[in-house]
């Protein structure tokens, strides 16, 4: 069969996702199935009354709880953009997905990614001036500049994420793909494709700079800064309280960081489809729900604040 490019081809090709849970006995299946819809139900309520939590409480109006909103916003786009299609593929065992449902998936995946990656950075500089520049902290970080920072993110996730999925537009494919992933993941489509990855590549590389690497840096620096303050202030009980506001944020850095490098240092390889997905399903659905819980448990305003909602 002769391999044609997307742009040229005249008959849509389609993208069969395999989920490791498709290969097994029923039992597996209908339970990957229930534990899907308790993931994204619970990780839908925990992040929603988040976000009321923050949104009904004028004392949360501050930029760290601004951002800690978008973020449950983020949360949700990730969770709603995989797992409805993925029980959709569990629960009929069509897994064929035309390739505009595919390209439009991940789009909303690199938006998301995008977003989160800013976010975190954002929320560790938050952390940042507040330790280190108390006195500053209002000054620097006023309401607007806050807001325009959460419309830049954005507008500039959604730049990005259409500039990555145009380059994956370029790629040569032969026939139908199938990909062993819980979503249309765009490592796993290229490791399909008969050419044309050149673009992708190069695409790639300023993403892991850009997205990666110097957000990452980033972070680092602002922490061993705050690690430095923190070691100068003599109450105990100060060193502690500060310790708590940064501790939630590095823990959710490490997990996702470390979920996300880890599936795109991995080598291509049919060895590796199983640890992929495992490490897939972990950024993309298990940490969404665990954010909310990371913050809200670690935080006694947000504890306060959602005990007198519902009382």
């Amino acid at each position: 069969m002769c391999p044609f490019h997307m742009e040229n081809t005249t008959s849509p090709l389609d993208v069969h996702i395999l989920p490791f849970f498709m290969k097994t006995d029923n039992k597996l299946l209908i339970f990957s199935t229930v534990y899907f819809s308790f993931i994204y139900s619970f990780g839908l309520l925990v992040n929603t009354v988040i976000i009321a939590v923050i949104c009904l409480n004028p004392h949360l109006h501050t930029p760290m709880y601004l951002f800690l909103c978008n973020l449950s916003v983020v949360d949700i786009c990730y969770t709603t953009v995989i797992i409805p299609k993925l029980l959709y593929i569990l629960l009929s065992g069509n897994n064929s997905v035309p390739f505009t449902q595919c390209f439009i998936q991940i789009y909303f995946m690199l938006l998301a990614a995008s977003v989160e990656v800013n976010i975190l950075f954002i929320m560790a500089y938050d952390r940042y001036v507040a330790i280190c520049h108390p006195l500053h902290y209002h000054r620097i970080l006023k309401k607007k500049i806050c807001i325009l920072l959460i419309i830049v993110i954005w507008i500039g996730g959604s730049v990005n994420s259409s500039f990555f999925t145009s380059s994956i537009l370029k790629i040569i494919f032969c026939s139908s793909v199938t990909i062993h992933q819980i979503f249309c993941d765009a490592k796993a489509l290229v490791n399909k494709s008969c050419g044309g990855t050149e673009m992708f590549y190069i695409v790639l590389y300023a993403e892991c700079l850009s997205f990666g690497f110097c957000p990452v840096m980033c972070n680092l620096m602002s922490y061993v800064k705050i690690i430095r303050v923190i070691q100068r202030i003599k109450s105990k009980d100060g060193r502690s309280k500060a310790f708590s506001t940064c501790s939630s944020h590095l823990i959710v850095m490490a997990i996702y960081y470390g979920s996300v490098l880890s599936v795109y240092l991995t080598p291509p390889s049919d060895r590796y489809d199983l640890l992929e997905q495992i490490l897939t399903m972990f950024y993309t659905i298990v940490v969404p729900m665990l954010n909310p819980l990371i913050y809200s448990l670690r935080n006694n305003e947000v504890k306060s604040s959602l005990w007198k909602l519902m009382l």
